[in-house]
Formats: structure tokens, sequence, C-alpha cells
């Protein structure tokens, strides 16, 4: 059967074993590693579409539960297809609606079957298995989907996550039977297993034996240290296949997109950069920057000297500054479409370092020169 997705790796760096790649899909081309803008509801907030794909963003996602609430996966197909809905040139990654459904804790029952739980909206009863989730998917139309999975809370005592886990092979399998579209929308499978080595590695290995074209890491960035999130991330890469493509689901701090970069994930997303500009919270070259502080207010400087995007090159933290003072839409616009430039130019960088074989020196110098602090914005 010809894969809709397939991978191709490009270069190794002799220095730190990072690799370049680039990822074939059906909307083009995207090269590896890459950070994916999160549009939730078929939008990253505050920023078209049409800015998305000139600024470099390859792979955007939308939530499956979003949409499935909200227009609804028919509206979606009627459009033609998720991108054609929004008007995206490139390609698109959905999620399982598994992270949404399991976050409503207090509502939800998990059986062998599916979930249920309600309505977020407006307290209706709703049900999402396997089968559902990629149904859904399938309507929706993007490139990629996910398997439908429990992200596993931490901490979690073994017996419950192994239990969980199992089950999520299980709904694995069920997805992966129930694609109609296989050859037009590539399923990823997804890791889970906790903080247990042995977890990990048997759920990777029986996932390979399924033969997803393309595997995710889950279950990570839901509370725990750096130490440990980057443990399981390193032990659920170490048991793929080194040829196909690894996503890690939900990163998107610097130091943790460099550190997935070193362990051979080829692809990240999360909602950070938007979410932070809309308190004023912005990342640059020299570190993170609050613009609501007072002593902005008469920096007429950009943002930030090595950015090359439309918030730099036209604007002053003064100016910034007075948007964010007075509650204006226009600023939390402007700071969204530099964070996700950032993360965007900082992969592109990321790329052209192990092209030249030097990416554990362009890590040391990014983490020592930002000066993040240890959640890496």
């Amino acid at each position: 059967m010809k894969q809709p997705v397939t991978f191709e790796i490009t270069h190794i760096c002799k220095q730190s074993g990072a690799r370049t790649g680039i990822l074939h899909t059906p909307h083009g081309d995207v090269e590896t590693p890459m950070f994916m803008p999160v549009g939730t509801q078929a939008t990253v907030k505050f920023i078209s579409p049409e800015e998305l794909y000139d600024m470099g963003a390859g792979v955007v996602l939308a939530n499956t539960y979003h949409l499935w609430l909200r227009p609804g996966e028919d509206i979606v197909a009627k459009a033609g297809g998720v991108q054609k809905f929004m008007n995206y040139k490139g390609p698109m990654l959905t999620d399982s609606g598994g992270f949404q459904v399991f976050s409503l804790s207090d509502t939800r029952k998990i059986k062998e079957e599916g979930v249920y739980f309600r309505n977020t909206l407006n307290g209706d009863r709703l049900f999402l298995s396997p089968e559902k989730s990629i149904e859904i998917q399938n309507a929706i139309g993007a490139d990629i989907m996910m398997s439908f999975d429990e992200c596993i809370p931490y901490p979690a005592d073994y017996d419950y996550v192994k239990n969980s886990m199992e089950r999520t092979l299980r709904w694995a399998e069920r997805g992966k039977a129930a694609n109609r579209r296989p050859e037009e929308q590539a399923l990823f499978g997804i890791v889970q297993g906790g903080d247990y080595e042995d977890l990990r590695k048997y759920c990777a290995e029986k996932l390979v034996e399924m033969d997803f074209p393309g595997y995710a890491i889950g279950g990570t960035s839901v509370g725990e240290d750096k130490k440990t999130m980057y443990r399981m991330v390193k032990w659920s890469a170490e048991a793929l296949p080194f040829e196909k493509p690894r996503y890690l689901m939900g990163v998107g701090a610097v130091n943790d997109l460099l550190e997935a970069v070193s362990l051979n994930i080829d692809m990240c997303d999360c909602v950070l950069p938007t979410r932070i500009a809309r308190h004023g919270t912005l990342m640059t070259s020299q570190g993170r920057i609050n613009i609501k502080k007072a002593v902005y207010k008469d920096d007429f400087t950009p943002l930030d000297p090595n950015c090359d995007c439309y918030c730099c090159r036209n604007y002053t933290k003064a100016y910034l500054n007075h948007l964010v003072r007075t509650q204006e839409g226009f600023g939390t616009r402007l700071m969204s479409i530099h964070n996700i430039r950032f993360l965007l130019k900082l992969m592109e960088d990321a790329r052209t370092a192990i092209k030249e074989d030097r990416f554990n020196d362009f890590k040391h110098e990014v983490l020592s020169t930002m000066k993040f602090d240890e959640r890496g914005f």
C-alpha cells in the first residue's frame, strides 16, 4: 500500500548524532526537526493561515475534540477538508481528542470500548472510542492523524500505568483497522508507559509490530520535572525505528525543544508561544521578556534585533508595552507572531547547526546566551 506520508533522513550530525530530515506529505515537504504551531479550532490564535505559511510554519495542528463539537466534522468535510476550510496551504496534523477528554477527569468514565464524558459546552453526554476518533479525523482530512490513547497522569503507580498502556495498545490496533483513508492520511501510534522504562519500551515495541508510518511520544510534560521528562522521551525514542519520524507531543519550551532534537525527535508542538504572548511574555535571543514592565515604557528598540518577524521589523518595545497596558488586541497579535516565528527560527537554526556538524555547540550557545529559567521560556 502506498504511504501518504514518508520520511527521509538527510544528515546526521557528527558532533551530536542529531538528525535532519524531510517529511513528505500530500500537502508538501517539510524539513525536520520542526516546531508545529497549534491551531486548536482550525486557527492559530491571532495569526492568519497565510501568515503562518509565509513565516515557514510547515505542519500546523488542529484539535479533533474541538472541531467535533464545533463546527462538526461534517462541516469541515463539506468544505473539502481542514486545509480548505481554514485556507492553509501546507500539511496538517490532528490529535486524537484523547488529551482533551482525559483532562475532564471529573466527568469521564474510561471503559474498554472507549470514554464516556460530558460536552464541555452544553453538558450533553458524549462517547469517544478509537473508531469514532478515527472517523472524525478521516472527515477532518489532515495529512497525519493520531491514535486514540489515554494520556497518563503523573505520577501514577505501576499497575495503573501498565493497565492503561495495554489498553492504549488495544485502542491503537482498533484505530488502525478503522482508518478508511490509509492512502491519503497517515496514522501515528503513540507511546505511553509513564515513568517506567520497561513499560515505555514494551509499548514502543508493540506499536512497531503494528507498523505505523510514524510514532508519537505521549504522556510527558504533564507535571513531571525536566529530568524525568527527558528520561521518558529517551526510553521511548530508543525503542522506535530510526528510519521513521518521531513526534514529541505538547513540548514548546526552548530547552525542551533542543533536548528533543538531541534525542532524535523530528516533530514537536505546543500552545506555549501564543499562550504566554497573551500575558505579555516573549521569547527572545537575549532571554525571556515581560513586556509589561515599566522599564520598556520608553524603550524604542526592536523587541529582538536577531528576529526577522513582522513585529520585530516594524515595532518597538515601547509600543508593545503601550498596547499591553491598554489591553489592545493588536499587541497580543504582534506578540503571538513573534513567539511563533521565534520557535520556527530556532528550529531552522538547529537544522543548520546539524548540517554543519555543530549541534552540541549550538545548543550550549543558545541555552547560555538566552538565559531562560528551567521552564525554557
